[in-house]
């Protein structure tokens, strides 16, 4: 199927108008566009699949998060492409087509919300729905040069929106205009306007930020600068995060004997990784593998055999990943207190070129799944 024209961005087009014509709505005049794993009243979702969409019906209601922003004023244009069933974090979709990156068209747009953050990152849409399960806001977001928002776990119903792993899923926006993505964030989250908070602390991992292959100077130097200037250097403390985990979150233990420590990531982080990826895979399996043993869908070919191990993978060990969680839940808590501020990159350099090769691809990956996981465990980032 062939994707439609303006980046690529969309699966398919369609106008919903706000549910008030009022002018004094804090959305109103603003556009968007939903990620294809939304539920729109009236239309098939389609996550990612032309298989999935073929043996599903359409929706009878609409996601609460999509209608808290229609509510709030803005007008929906269509749905966006994204990584079929939400299983990867490139953006290329073989199906559909890969949206184009509006930064750099030679390489991938980041996943699985990709064509939300193209559509954003083209000025197609003045903000978009995306979902987080293991990044799919947050690297998209990196890759197009615009502004994503995660919230914490179950900050937003989603309800309405097809489960990846629940223990996980998380529903997230976009906006090219950070005062945008602060309306958008406040219908969202159902919240009132007031004074921003001053932080206690800042907190910079130089850790995470030496897997890195930017240059300190325009990352870590550029944001202790800024922060001086906003609130000076005081509330500034430099970290060794992978240390401070290891020493806090002993359930990690057992992912560490699994051969984590290579030079490309950091032991206990890409051990946390580990954990949160046999728990996802789990979840995954009890959500989809009936339908995916049922259907035997057409998968691309280089997410078919990660689906399938999902779907084939024992479910050994969730109980130690759930001690994970509750224990990095305390450390975080014990670190950042009420209003403290963990800084972190959101991926290790510069997005892949296209159709790169897998083997340079998983490199990569094992890099930035040494930094994805923290903000992904529940209630651990606020």
């Amino acid at each position: 199927m062939a994707k439609t024209s303006e980046s690529g961005a969309f699966v398919e087009k369609f106008i919903l108008q706000p549910t008030s014509s009022s002018q004094q709505l804090p959305l109103s005049g603003l556009t968007f566009a939903v990620k294809d794993i939304f539920d729109v009243d009236g239309y098939v979702t389609g996550f990612g699949n032309p298989d999935w969409k073929r043996t599903h019906s359409a929706a009878t209601l609409t996601a609460p998060a999509v209608l808290d922003v229609l509510e709030g004023g803005a007008t929906c244009v269509g749905k966006t492409i994204m990584d079929e069933m939400a299983y990867c974090i490139n953006g290329e979709n073989i199906h559909y087509g890969t949206p184009t990156n509006p930064c750099a068209p030679d390489r991938v747009p980041g996943g699985s919300s990709s064509g939300s953050a193209v559509a954003v990152g083209a000025g197609l849409v003045d903000f978009s729905l995306g979902s987080d399960t293991g990044g799919s806001v947050r690297v998209p977001a990196s890759y197009c040069g615009i502004l994503g928002f995660r919230p914490s776990h179950d900050a937003i119903s989603t309800s309405g929106v097809i489960p990846m792993a629940q223990s996980f899923d998380t529903v997230g926006w976009f906006a090219r205009d950070p005062t945008v993505l602060n309306r958008v964030g406040r219908a969202l989250l159902h919240l009132p306007n007031v004074n921003p908070v001053t932080p206690s602390q800042i907190f910079i991992p130089e850790d995470c930020f030496s897997l890195s292959s930017i240059p300190s100077a325009r990352t870590t130097g550029v944001l202790i600068k800024s922060i001086e200037k906003l609130v000076g250097g005081s509330i500034l403390k430099h970290v060794n995060l992978g240390d401070y985990v290891k020493e806090k979150v002993p359930s990690l233990h057992h992912f560490m004997a699994k051969g984590n420590d290579h030079a490309y990531n950091i032991p206990s982080l890409a051990a946390l990784s580990s954990s949160m990826r046999l728990l996802q895979r789990c979840e995954f399996k009890k959500n989809h593998a009936e339908w995916l043993t049922t259907v035997n869908p057409n998968l691309g070919p280089r997410l078919s055999k990660r689906i399938w191990d999902a779907v084939r993978s024992p479910e050994e060990n969730i109980g130690i990943c759930r001690s994970v969680q509750t224990e990095l839940r305390a450390a975080l808590t014990d670190l950042l207190k009420d209003e403290g501020i963990l800084v972190l990159p959101t991926v290790p350099g510069d997005p892949p070129k296209l159709q790169t090769d897998l083997a340079s691809l998983e490199v990569f990956r094992a890099r930035a799944f040494s930094l994805l996981p923290l903000p992904e465990y529940p209630d651990s980032v606020r």
